[in-house]
């Protein structure tokens, strides 16, 4: 991977401030006093805001993402800085010094594109007063905000993998390029499948933008349900983009190859959209839980706030969780065979490949597959246990369908997905398991995304009537 004299680095060592020994308890006290201060500081900023209706603006919601960014930047740093100077101990792992970097550059970008978003605030403000409140709308606040986390991510993201990319051991091998071997199909076969996979796909891409349209559109569906309903639409369509379009290119192209930093970029999304998809299914089954088991309580308990802190809890262990996989992958050696018998660049595949000690990656596998797997399809099925005593409990025939009919899509979609998942990683074939993992590969990657929409307009008579309502809409518009 690296060169042949880089030499085998497991920690740095951090010097710290130019200060005298004698002067380390007075800038400890003095930093500690400093950093407790902005983290109250800035909580009660967050705290303020959130009790007091008239700071529910868009100015201030800014400001209160931008004191969480400031509380986290903060913590980023001087926390390691304190312990050093408290017990004179300077060194940090590598996985720690990579790791501090990432979130490094990540909540300063945060905090530039936020700050950025507060000057255009104040620029339609001041400048274009009239049109406030038609311009800075919630759904704009919130894209804005979505955006400079998403910025923020990648930016940081391509720092840290370009990083990992040079700081190899001096063991690695230079490999700088993997080989997809892609499906198993004969050579006169993949027109045919090109063709499948193509409008397989865009109809993926079309089906979950058309919810997604629908959703924003009608005011019907902007209830929490639907809102998680968007999320997972939007998680689809980038889960499928994730493998699907550089399958098919490969496939027109006839190149099997892929780069090394697009290798890891590809498994580090694959990752992250397939934890975001197993989040966001649990929270849509909270969601069901709540309003067959709490009716009562339902719009109390499911806030605005409280969904979105949901969404935004998933995409953050998303990340991090993704993060723990690439991390240490980018530090593996890989052998001069650097062939991956599958359509994209799978987790297990790749440590197959590497010739170092992949002991801490299958550690890793396991930890997070129960954290991001288990325990959501536990939770899962423990809503839809305490769902079904509720439904059993209702005595007319009508209130079971009512709440079947709630429940039904989201079922389906939970039974596909983890149906797939559960068969190729806890169930899998021992003999010819390659082509059948390739196989259920495709089912969760482009067929479950695929039918989720169809799954979701057929089974759900508000889509439907919101989707005759624009065709409709548009008929009259179009005489």
């Amino acid at each position: 991977m690296g060169s042949e004299n880089q030499s085998n680095v497991s920690k740095f060592f951090l010097l710290g401030l130019p200060i005298q020994p004698e002067q380390q308890a007075t800038f400890f006290v003095l930093f500690l006093v400093m950093y407790l201060t902005t983290v109250l500081g800035n909580l009660l900023i967050i705290l303020l805001i959130r009790l007091d209706s008239h700071l529910h603006t868009p100015m201030y919601f800014f400001l209160s993402h931008l004191a969480f960014t400031d509380v986290s930047f903060s913590s980023v740093t001087v926390p390691k800085m304190l312990i050093d100077m408290q017990t004179n101990l300077k060194s940090i792992s590598f996985a720690g010094c990579i790791s501090q970097m990432y979130f490094f550059i990540f909540f300063t970008d945060l905090d530039s594109f936020l700050i950025t978003s507060m000057a255009y605030d104040r620029y339609v403000a001041i400048c274009h007063p009239l049109h406030y409140t038609t311009i800075m709308r919630e759904e704009l606040c919130t894209l804005l905000v979505a955006l400079s986390w998403i910025l923020s991510f990648a930016s940081s993201l391509s720092h840290t993998l370009f990083l990992t990319r040079t700081m190899k051991r001096e063991n690695q091998s230079n490999v700088s390029e993997f080989l997809l071997l892609g499906l198993p199909i004969r050579p006169e076969q993949q027109a045919v499948f090109f063709t499948l996979f193509l409008v397989m796909y865009l109809t993926t891409v079309l089906g979950n933008l058309l919810i997604i349209l629908l959703i924003r559109l009608d005011s019907r569906l902007h209830t929490p349900m639907y809102f998680f309903l968007s999320h997972l639409a939007l998680t689809d369509i980038s889960f499928s983009s994730v493998t699907v379009p550089k399958m098919l290119m490969n496939m027109l192209m006839h190149s099997q190859s892929i780069s090394y930093t697009g290798c890891i970029t590809q498994m580090y999304f694959f990752i992250f959209f397939t934890d975001l998809d197993n989040f966001l299914l649990t929270a849509m089954a909270y969601d069901r839980y709540v309003a067959i088991c709490h009716p009562l309580h339902y719009t109390t308990i499911m806030r605005e706030e409280q969904c979105i802190l949901l969404v935004a809890i998933s995409w953050v262990f998303s990340c991090i969780s993704a993060l723990s996989h690439t991390l240490p992958l980018a530090q593996l050696s890989f052998c001069s065979d650097h062939t991956i018998p599958h359509f994209f660049c799978e987790l297990a595949a790749l440590l197959r490949l590497s010739c170092s000690d992949t002991s801490i990656n299958k550690w890793i596998i396991f930890t997070e597959g129960v954290a991001v797997i288990t325990l959501p399809l536990m939770c899962i099925l423990a809503s839809y246990g305490r769902i079904g005593a509720t439904i059993l409990k209702v005595p007319s025939t009508k209130g079971i369908c009512k709440a079947l009919s709630t429940c039904g899509s989201h079922l389906s979609v939970v039974s596909l997905y983890y149906g797939t998942i559960i068969g190729l990683y806890f169930f899998p074939s021992a003999s010819t398991s390659r082509d059948k993992d390739i196989v259920a590969s495709v089912m969760y990657t482009v067929v479950t995304p695929l039918l989720n929409p169809f799954i979701y307009s057929l089974r759900n008579r508000d889509i439907k009537e919101a989707l005759e309502k624009l065709f409709n809409r548009a008929t009259i518009s179009s005489q």
